[in-house]
């Protein structure tokens, strides 16, 4: 659907340049090059931009995805006719950029913390209409999914606590819907709202934008009561030092909301018909 989406959007009424120059069943080959080190991604979603257009295009990869590529390999090649391959290729492109950066930068993230035992997450800031395939590449970059979206996992922040009138309030309240302790994440800001928090019970608390040294603290008052997720400001400079402090989890907004797209080409070389 979203291939589709993209797909309608680029073609409109139809990709009136080709159809101007070149002959519609022209066959051709086309070359996805990785123009730098990258971490695969979303392979088969290339494939599928071209087989929606298609289904006769043959797509042969030369990674998996989750794969390390190093700047001038190839990512794959796909052949069929031209007319399909310069149709899909904008879309493709984008696309498939898009995710090896997401996952490229999921790795750098999971490489700085190596060895602390703490877990990289994604957020719900993402591409609005690309949110599956997104958090799809953070996987494939070695990062876990918070939560898809408002529907699957309980998580009681700032605003809904100032609603109802402080975090006791919030926390029972989910309690009596019927969701057990463990079934919910409550957002803290500081050290005082999170004995606040244990002091309800609760078993998952986010630490909002709190430095190092509250963390620290944060990580020794809980003594494993709950689980512990640090959040806000989070980069490649200061992980490393974020997880030191005993926290479980580190959410990273930016994986997917400010992602750099790596550098990648699409090369397309007419193939010769055979005969007199």
């Amino acid at each position: 659907a979203i291939l589709k989406m993209a797909l309608r959007e680029d073609i409109g009424k139809g990709d009136i340049t080709t159809r101007a120059i070149i002959e519609k069943d022209v066959i051709a080959r086309g070359h996805i090059i990785a123009n730098e080190e990258m971490i695969a991604a979303g392979l088969q979603v290339a494939r599928r931009a071209f087989q929606i257009l298609e289904e006769e295009v043959s797509f042969k990869p030369f990674h998996l995805d989750g794969d390390s590529v190093r700047k001038g390999e190839l990512l794959a090649t796909v052949k069929g006719r031209i007319s399909t391959l310069l149709k899909a290729e904008r879309v493709m492109l984008n696309i498939l950029q898009r995710l090896c950066g997401i996952a490229t930068l999921t790795r750098q993230f999971n490489d700085r913390i190596a060895g602390t035992g703490c877990r990289i997450l994604d957020t719900r800031k993402t591409t609005p209409g690309l949110r599956e395939i997104e958090k799809y590449a953070v996987r494939v970059g070695g990062g876990s999914n918070h939560r898809m979206g408002l529907y699957d996992r309980i998580l009681i922040k700032n605003n809904h606590i100032d609603i109802v009138g402080g975090i006791r309030q919030a926390f029972e309240r989910a309690r009596r819907s019927g969701y057990a302790a463990d079934e919910i994440e409550i957002e803290v800001r500081d050290l005082k709202e999170l004995k606040q928090a244990l002091r309800c019970g609760a078993m998952n608390i986010l630490l909002d934008n709190m430095d190092t040294g509250a963390l620290r603290k944060a990580v020794r008052r809980a003594a494993g009561r709950a689980c512990l997720e640090a959040s806000g400001n989070i980069t490649l400079s200061n992980v490393r030092r974020v997880a030191a402090t005993g926290v479980d989890f580190i959410s990273i907004g930016c994986l997917t909301h400010s992602v750099r797209s790596m550098d990648i080409s699409f090369r397309i070389e007419c193939i010769p018909c055979s005969g007199n």
